[in-house]
């Protein structure tokens, strides 16, 4: 006789007990499984397969394009998504992170549309990401602009005298301490940085001029790092129609062909799924937040004035 036939013979009662449990797990798990379902709706959603437009958002200090780029690459190859809101409020961050996500945004508008959506501020960096976008829609109060390139430098030298605090370098190039906080910059290496400098402002109103079809030399008189208003960006051409969200993505949905008032949006799948968000909600993802915090990361932000 089998030990499951003996068990069941010797103890019905507890035998009966889980059973029941086993059902009743697989029965909560499944509708857990459908309610996650039916409250995120992603790219990858197994159940819900319909026409919508592709939602990314580009939020923050721009450090890193990797994530960025992966889900313009899957909604480009996703047939259901017909057109893509890149969401950016930013108020910049590192030059090639935000170029990066730049080029693969206009390689993505030349299989479907691609429309930008600027939020509270979309400024430096969060604009160039934005010009990659067939389409730019902003808040008339939105800040953006901010086309400049930035690059600081801490000055320690005398806070070390005061301290009696001296350092040893031992370098195998001239240049290879420039920016030391032990020591100014010399003449000849602020001359070397300002150059750098230019050559990435250059790439920026070129790039500018390219997407907004605006000549490099209209582009250069108002590329200072001054900051815009949404309304004074469009009257300027950095801007192609003011309106928020809703707009940018029924702009979305007539560039990709899906004429409704109430478009499907999609969002790219993300494995963050956890009991305090899914039963607290917006509480119980703060409640996350405050016991997991995430080192802050420096990077270029758009200049003080």
């Amino acid at each position: 006789m089998s030990q499951k036939r003996l068990f069941r013979q010797n103890h019905p009662i507890l035998a009966g007990f889980l059973l029941l449990a086993g059902i009743v797990f697989i029965f909560f798990g499944g509708i857990t499984f459908f309610v996650i379902k039916l409250t995120h709706r992603t790219s990858t959603d197994i159940f819900i397969s319909r026409p919508g437009i592709g939602i990314i958002e580009l939020k923050g200090v721009i450090t890193r394009s990797e994530q960025t780029i992966s889900d313009l690459i899957k909604f480009k190859n996703n047939n259901d998504i017909k057109a893509i809101v890149v969401r950016i409020d930013s108020p910049g961050g590192a030059v090639g992170a935000s170029q990066e996500i730049f080029r693969e945004l206009r390689r993505v508008d030349k299989v479907k549309p691609v429309v930008a959506s600027m939020g509270s501020v979309a400024a430096s960096g969060g604009y160039y990401s934005a010009i990659g976008a067939e389409k730019i829609v902003a808040s008339p109060g939105t800040l953006t602009g901010s086309m400049g390139v930035i690059l600081k430098f801490a000055n320690l030298e005398e806070i070390f005298n005061k301290i009696g605090y001296k350092s040893e370098t031992i370098k195998s190039g001239k240049y290879k301490d420039m920016g030391s906080p032990g020591r100014s910059l010399t003449p000849e290496e602020r001359v070397m940085l300002q150059a750098l400098l230019d050559n990435v402002h250059s790439q920026f109103i070129r790039d500018i001029a390219e997407s907004r079809n605006i000549s490099e030399e209209e582009v250069r008189k108002i590329a200072d790092g001054r900051i815009f208003s949404g309304e004074q960006a469009h009257d300027l051409g950095l801007v192609d129609q003011l309106g928020n969200f809703t707009d940018a993505v029924l702009l979305a949905a007539d560039l990709g062909g899906l004429h409704e008032r109430d478009p499907y949006l999609i969002y790219p799948e993300r494995n963050e799924f956890n009991v305090l968000k899914f039963i607290g909600g917006k509480k119980g993802e703060a409640l996350l937040n405050s016991l997991i915090k995430p080192e802050p990361v420096l990077a270029y932000q758009w200049p003080e004035k």
